[in-house]
């Protein structure tokens, strides 16, 4: 199962680790380091500020995609498949 995270880029969802929302990002001085120390593997997806922030085991992405609306498209996939 794929799910849609922006631009043009599906990720399988098995290989997604966290889904974390803006507020979340911008309330935890953890998050701030944890996106410092990982930045050769941030891809930034939003050509505005980012919505949700999509941990994976191999890159952190950037989505213009809210993290409630990509909750939803993975129980519709569940769901169907």
């Amino acid at each position: 199962m794929y799910i849609h995270i922006g631009e043009d880029l599906n990720i399988r969802a098995k290989d997604i680790i966290s889904i974390l929302d803006k507020e979340s990002v911008n309330h935890s001085n953890l998050i701030e380091e944890f996106l410092q120390r990982h930045q050769a593997k941030l891809v930034n997806l939003s050509k505005s500020p980012f919505k949700s922030v999509i941990i994976t085991y191999d890159k952190v992405y950037l989505s213009p995609i809210a993290s409630g609306t990509l909750k939803k498209r993975s129980a519709q996939r569940n769901i169907q498949g």
